[in-house]
């Protein structure tokens, strides 16, 4: 029977249904109704495992709402950190980070990994060849950056990210544009540098938009938390 995995992440929910490790169809969600968006999923089939992973704390009314329509519920969130623990990992990690760096540990065993999220926020961690995390740090993403350059101050527009941009600035708003890019460009570079051997993973919304600027070798996995999660499922359903 198929799984089904949900990461509710700080902007958006993403979901899919999984066979193993093997992603179906991802569904894709922004707005507030989000039970509602879960449910809806659930509405033609019931899953053997539906792991929710969550950045905020998943009620316990949520919770009772999903347990009648799956026959095993996993719910992963800051009130549940028992799996951080059991797989190494900091308890402090929120679990779209933890699910990323799984999924690395997973594609390329024995090698060390440097894992970036392009998302809300830009996450960047680390494990030793062995899975040891490492560590990691939490800074702002590509279009917060840009929204917070408009919102705190009294002269600067807000502006699109760019299809190209140089890296500095001959224009007002390409002062902006190459600001943003550039300095998250540079500031990649200096986490790269830190582990040179690492196997480096681009992964959220804008991975491939910044993986084509790098002169770095870049691997690109677009849904490596779905990939994650899919792990957990997948490893739930065996040791049952």
């Amino acid at each position: 029977m198929a799984n089904l995995i949900i990461d509710i992440g700080n902007t958006a929910v993403k979901a899919s249904w999984t066979d193993g490790m093997t992603l179906g169809k991802t569904f894709r969600y922004q707005g507030e109704k989000v039970m509602d968006f879960i449910v809806s999923l659930l509405g033609k089939k019931k899953p053997e495992v539906l792991v929710l992973a969550s950045v905020y704390a998943v009620s316990a009314e949520e919770q009772d709402r999903l347990k009648g329509l799956c026959r095993h519920l996993m719910v992963l969130d800051s009130a549940h950190p028992e799996l951080l623990e059991a797989k190494g990992l900091p308890a402090y990690l929120t679990y779209d980070r933890a699910a990323s760096l799984l999924a690395a540990r997973y594609l390329f065993r024995g090698r060390g990994c440097t894992v970036v999220d392009f998302g809300t926020t830009l996450t960047v961690d680390m494990t030793e060849p062995d899975g040891t995390y490492a560590g990691g740090n939490i800074s702002l993403g590509c279009r917060t950056r840009f929204k917070a350059l408009n919102r705190y101050s009294r002269t600067l527009p807000l502006v699109d990210t760019p299809e190209e941009t140089p890296l500095t600035g001959h224009s007002f708003k390409e002062s902006m544009t190459s600001g943003v890019v550039s300095g998250i460009m540079f500031e990649i570079e200096g986490y790269i540098g830190l582990y040179p051997e690492n196997i480096v993973v681009f992964t959220g919304g804008d991975a491939i938009y910044f993986a084509k600027r790098m002169k770095n070798s870049i691997f690109v996995v677009c849904n490596l938390v779905l990939m994650g999660l899919a792990l957990i499922a997948d490893e739930y359903v065996k040791n049952q």
